[in-house]
């Protein structure tokens, strides 16, 4: 995933318009040594090009080809306007706006990590109402997203201990090697005592440093306490997002309906159904993954008006915004269902009528794209995308 830090993040913006939204984009990229003076226009003559609006109230403003020299270096800045900025071309309003500053097709790459992690329901909500930076990077990385887990990696069961801050640096140093924390976790749960909710289990977590929803626990056989009350076992969590209140009430029922001693005796697979309530429902319930599923052919003689057909991309600079967002209105037009996959990439098909997932397939001049459609006008629909396509989607033949 793209990296982001906070100085990338400014909070509270207004902008009358999208013009005044993108001068502002473009001086903050400028400002932070992204690009240099004048990077700006070209920012202005793609988004006149083509809207960069990709729905779900997000828009990632870029320059064109003819201003990539003056790129520094690959960056972004993202700015949140909480009333919004109408940015679409039927009035769509954008509350996030990624600036990309790219030398080459960097923000290709950008575009298909947003894809994973904002495709999923209710993102467009978390969009509109992003408070802080942190809550802002965790929703545009997938992090907001994130289940609690506890790996059994993550779990140290009867060993020898001389004191519940040996338990406490196991915890913190089992996260950290999972990538779900940082240093300042780890300095503020060895400063701070964990709380103690009885039968020998004591529960600690931070309020810095989390990166991922994660946990990890330890038991003793040693016979130690930590004043005057017994240490047998110790929860450490990671948490992002308002998740944690889930897991921190179900914990809190343990200790109301006495089953905390459960704790004491549980293997690996049993404590973690005891934390994590309907882990192991979730996990038997997952639905069996067939091998090569992108590849197999579909079945098109069922009556189901379903035709495929693959048309090669022979636009110099691959389906960037322009041309993507002439290919989904085109396709708008017919009542069909229609699908696309990049045969030269993953090969997974994704809905034609999205802008976002278009842009992100990455495909290049010379990229092989299967369409099907499916419905009444399934053979209209293909024939258009393949006129549209051999004429350049826009930008004519190259």
């Amino acid at each position: 995933m793209f990296h982001l830090v906070k100085e990338n993040i400014h909070l509270n913006e207004q902008a009358d318009n999208k013009t005044e939204a993108i001068k502002k984009v473009a001086a903050a990229l400028t400002d932070a040594g992204f690009v240099e003076d004048g990077y700006v226009n070209g920012m202005l003559e793609r988004e006149a090009q083509a809207a960069t609006y990709l729905g779900i109230g997000l828009a990632i403003p870029h320059g064109t080809t003819k201003t990539r020299h003056l790129v520094k270096k690959t960056g972004v800045q993202v700015f949140c306007f909480p009333i919004g900025v109408e940015w679409g071309d039927d009035g769509e309003k954008a509350y996030v706006a990624i600036g990309i500053a790219a030398s080459s097709d960097e923000h290709l790459e950008l575009l298909r990590q947003l894809t994973h992690v904002l495709g999923a329901d209710g993102v467009e909500e978390k969009i509109k109402n992003i408070k802080t930076a942190d809550e802002a990077i965790a929703i545009l990385t997938g992090k907001a997203d994130e289940q609690f887990t506890i790996k059994e990696s993550s779990i140290l069961l009867d060993i020898p201990a001389d004191g519940l801050a040996t338990l406490q640096a196991l915890n913190a140093s089992r996260l950290k090697q999972q990538d779900a924390v940082n240093s300042n976790f780890i300095v503020n749960v060895l400063d701070n005592k964990p709380s103690y909710l009885g039968n020998g289990v004591w529960l600690n977590d931070s309020k810095e440093g989390n990166l991922k929803n994660a946990m990890a626990i330890s038991r003793t056989i040693s016979n130690i306490s930590e004043n005057g009350k017994p240490v047998k076992l110790l929860i450490t969590m990671s948490a992002i997002d308002d998740s944690i209140a889930e897991i921190v009430n179900h914990i809190a029922t343990l200790v109301v309906n006495q089953k905390l001693e459960e704790l004491l005796t549980a293997n690996s697979k049993m404590l973690i159904n005891l934390l994590i309530p309907g882990y192991a429902s979730s996990a038997s319930n997952q639905p069996e993954i067939e091998e090569n599923t992108s590849t197999k052919t579909v079945d098109t003689s069922s009556g189901n008006n379903s035709l495929s057909r693959e048309f090669i991309i022979l636009n110099e600079n691959g389906l960037h915004t322009r041309p993507s967002s002439v290919l989904v209105k085109l396709v708008k037009e017919f009542n069909s269902k229609v699908t696309v996959a990049n045969l030269d990439g993953k090969g997974e098909p994704v809905s034609a009528t999205s802008l976002m997932k278009i842009v992100a397939l990455g495909a290049k001049k010379g990229s092989r794209l299967q369409f099907t459609a499916e419905g009444s006008d399934a053979e209209q629909a293909l024939d258009a995308i393949g006129k549209a396509i051999e004429s350049g989607l826009g930008e004519g033949k190259e």
